[in-house]
C-alpha cells in the first residue's frame, strides 16, 4: 500500500532514509528505541491534530449541538424558526461572543487521547489485518487495501470512543447549556452526574455512538485514503498539505452524512436527565428514531446538518493536514533527540 509504506518510510527516518543503506547489524535496543520515538510521534501527531481542528471549528460545532438538542424541549412553531444565524445571534446577544466556545476546554481534553489513540489504533488495525491471509498489502489490489482502511478506521474510532466517552458526554452537556448554568466545569460535571444519574450516567448514549463511531471513522479513513492514493497517481508532484487538506474535507462530508442521524440521537441520549429534567425519551434506539420521526419528520434527523457541514470541511482537512505535517516535522526532530 502506497500511503503505508510512505508513512513508514517518514516515521522512522524521513526522506533521509531512500539515500542511505541499513546497517546490517543493529543494536536489538537502539532499534526498540526507534519504534518508541515513531509511537510518540504518532500519539502527538494525532492528539495535537484533533485539538486544533476542535478548537478552530469550536463555535459551529456549538451550533450543531444547539440545534440537534432543539427538539427535546421546543415545539414545532420555535423549530421552524430556527436558523444558523438566527441562533448565532441569540448567542452572542445573551452570552457573550466567548460562549462560542463553551466547552472547549473538556473539547480539548476530549480530543488529545481519542485522537491519539484514534490515529494510533488505526495504523497498528492496519498492521494486524496485512497479517491476514489475503489481506498482504498489494499497490494493485485497491480493493483489499479499501477493505483495510474501512475495519481498520472503524475498529479505530471504536476503540478511541469507549475510552474516552465520559469526557465527550460532559463536552455535550457543556455546551448544550445556555442561560442556566447547571455544571460549573468538567469535574463538577462528572461529579454531578455520578451522584444524580450514577456511574453509568456517564455513558449515556454509548450504544448510539458505537453504531455511529466505528462507521463514520471508517467512511473518513477509507474515503481519505482512496482519494489520496488516486490523487498521488495521477499528481504526485503536487504538495502533501494540500491533497491531506482536499482529501480530508471531502472524507468528512461523506461520513457525516451517511452517520448524522445516528449522532443526532447520540448527542439527545447523552443530555437525557441533564439538569435534573425528566427523561425525554423511554425507548430503544429505534423508538427514538421513531418518535423524532412522528415529532420533527424525517428532516428531524438532520436537524443541525448545515452547521455540520460548514464545521466539517476545515475541521476534517485541519486535522488531516496537521497530523501529515507533523509527521514530518516529528521525522526530522525525533532522531536528534
Amino acid at each position: 500500500m502506497q500511503t503505508e509504506a510512505r508513512v513508514g518510510v517518514v516515521v522512522e527516518g524521513g526522506p533521509r532514509a531512500l539515500n542511505s543503506q541499513p546497517k546490517q547489524h543493529k543494536p536489538l535496543q537502539q532499534q526498540h528505541q526507534q519504534s518508541q520515538i515513531g509511537t510518540v510521534s504518532q500519539l502527538v501527531a494525532g492528539g495535537v491534530a484533533g485539538a486544533l481542528s476542535k478548537t478552530c471549528t469550536a463555535p459551529l460545532a456549538r451550533l450543531t449541538i444547539l440545534f440537534q438538542v432543539q427538539g427535546m424541549h421546543s415545539d414545532v412553531a420555535t423549530l421552524r424558526k430556527a436558523s444558523i444565524w438566527h441562533e448565532a445571534s441569540r448567542i452572542i446577544r445573551e452570552e457573550g461572543f466567548r460562549a462560542f466556545w463553551k466547552g472547549n476546554l473538556v473539547t480539548i481534553a476530549h480530543r488529545l487521547p481519542y485522537s491519539s489513540v484514534n490515529f494510533y489504533a488505526y495504523e497498528r488495525y492496519k498492521e494486524l489485518l496485512h497479517m491476514i491471509p489475503g489481506l498482504e498489502s498489494n499497490r494493485e489490489n485497491m480493493g483489499r487495501d479499501l477493505l483495510v482502511h474501512f475495519v481498520g478506521g472503524g475498529l479505530a474510532g471504536i476503540t478511541a470512543a469507549s475510552a474516552t466517552y465520559p469526557l465527550d458526554l460532559v463536552r455535550t452537556r457543556l455546551a448544550a447549556q445556555t442561560n442556566v448554568i447547571y455544571y460549573r466545569g468538567i469535574w463538577h460535571a462528572l461529579q454531578t452526574i455520578t451522584r444524580e444519574e450514577s456511574v453509568f450516567g456517564l455513558y449515556k448514549g454509548l450504544g448510539a455512538t458505537l453504531l455511529g463511531v466505528g462507521p463514520s471513522i471508517a467512511i473518513s479513513f477509507s474515503v481519505y485514503e482512496s482519494l489520496r492514493s488516486f490523487w498521488q497517481l495521477h499528481r504526485p508532484h503536487d504538495a502533501t498539505v494540500a491533497v491531506s487538506l482536499a482529501c480530508g474535507s471531502l472524507s468528512g462530508i461523506a461520513s457525516s452524512s451517511a452517520t448524522f442521524p445516528l449522532d443526532l440521537v447520540r448527542r439527545r441520549k447523552q443530555l437525557e436527565g441533564a439538569g435534573g429534567r425528566a427523561p425525554v425519551y423511554t425507548t430503544g434506539l429505534l423508538g427514538i428514531f421513531k418518535q423524532i420521526i412522528q415529532t420533527e419528520g424525517f428532516r428531524g434527523l438532520y436537524r443541525g446538518i448545515m452547521p455540520e457541514y460548514y464545521k466539517v470541511v476545515p475541521g476534517v482537512g485541519i486535522c488531516f493536514m496537521t497530523y501529515e505535517t507533523l509527521k514530518l516535522l516529528l521525522a526530522d526532530v525525533t532522531p536528534k533527540l
